[in-house]
């Protein structure tokens, strides 16, 4: 069951209303009288009242902290202990990179560990090991790790970390052959709670699809949603959909591999390969009106539909497997405010587990006012 779909529950009953009432009734039954509003001992139990509210609404704070669905910080991390699940750390963005010489040389050239490279901007990338370039070739590529975790490290495109920060002997030239990428903040309280939520799968030995996707979600913070398919038997396929719906490229789909072909994560007799998923692009085209009585608020009408419009595309990319439905797009416009829509693009378009709906481009125009 999905925890946004878990009823909500009180520890403690806050409602001044509530708390008033049952201070009066319990005091007037004590004293056998009725307390009129402007009797110093009502007074007194109101000011009572506050402090108990107050109180209360602490009360019932720390005890929803022991419950998954309202645990926060260091609490939730405290739940997620229990299943064997810790928050994932920030990560550092990680590259291949290619150093080159002008010839070949008759002796081996090392590269050391630590030997750094950038794009100019600062941000440094450090290889993870040590590489030679063998006598009688000109190249060696080796592993690199942005020196700073976070974000900051990704998306440098091949060939633009291409200065090297220290001087290595014989070596001409440093370029990175595959996209940076893999950097991410902590794991955020809201991502952390889902996968502890999906922990109990990773205690199967059977290979399940729910231990697949919760080791992939595993290997890096900024995967949001996982496919897995077998379309042969003993052959599973892997597709990762990272944050704000995108494509992972090289380095996180080697993380994710690396993760799932584990000898205590992969059953023996599986074969796990990783791709991206495949991308089905949309376009948005359409045309709206606003009703004539609601003219003295059409410009907020008009950025609502807006937002709207932002927020179905970014809700559309959020999950594989999400049906490109106009519908929702239509149910968001009229919940803006817009009284009438004519959609022409996108049509309803289904949408497989190893797809996601990205769109392309975007034109709404505002037609004007009309009448009811």
């Amino acid at each position: 069951m999905e925890l946004k779909k878990l009823p909500d529950i009180t520890f403690a009953e806050s409602d001044p209303a509530v708390v008033e009432q049952k201070i009066l009734t319990t005091v007037e039954a004590l004293l056998g009288r009725k307390l009129a509003r402007a009797d110093p001992l009502r007074v007194f139990l109101m000011g009572i009242e506050a402090l108990m509210i107050q109180q209360r609404i602490l009360i019932d704070e720390a005890a929803k902290q022991g419950l998954l669905a309202y645990a926060t910080g260091g609490n939730l991390d405290h739940i997620g202990v229990l299943v064997g699940t810790d928050r994932l750390s920030a990560s550092a963005a990680t590259v291949t990179l290619e150093f080159s010489l002008n010839e070949a040389r008759e002796t081996g050239t090392v590269i050391p560990e630590g030997t750094r490279a950038t794009a100019g901007d600062g941000v440094m990338f450090a290889t993870d090991r040590t590489a030679v370039i063998l006598a009688g070739t000109t190249s060696i590529t080796a592993p690199a790790t942005c020196t700073e975790t976070g974000t900051s490290g990704n998306d440098y495109i091949a060939g633009e970390i291409n200065r090297l920060v220290d001087p290595v002997p014989f070596i001409a030239r440093v370029s990175n052959t595959t996209k940076s990428a893999g950097g991410s903040d902590m794991e955020s309280d809201d991502a952390y709670r889902l996968r502890i939520q999906e922990a109990p799968e990773q205690f199967s030995t059977a290979g399940p699809t729910g231990a697949y996707e919760y080791h992939a979600k595993r290997a890096n913070p900024l995967i949001v949603d996982v496919s897995v398919d077998s379309p042969s038997p003993g052959a599973v396929v892997v597709r990762p959909l990272l944050k704000d719906g995108g494509l992972p490229g090289t380095e996180i789909l080697n993380t994710v591999a690396e993760t799932l072909n584990d000898r205590k994560v992969r059953p023996l007799t599986d074969y796990v390969t990783v791709e991206a998923p495949t991308a089905v692009p949309y376009n948005i085209n359409l045309s709206y009106w606003i009703d004539r009585e609601d003219a003295t608020e059409a410009a907020s009408i008009q950025a609502a539909a807006e937002t709207a419009i932002n927020d179905f595309v970014s809700w559309q990319r959020q999950r594989l497997g999400r049906d490109i439905n106009p519908t929702e797009l239509y149910y968001r416009l009229r919940a803006a405010g817009v009284k009438r829509a004519e959609i022409r693009q996108p049509i309803y378009t289904a949408v497989t587990r190893a797809q996601v709906a990205l769109a392309n481009t975007i034109t709404a125009n505002f037609e004007g006012l009309e009448d009811d």
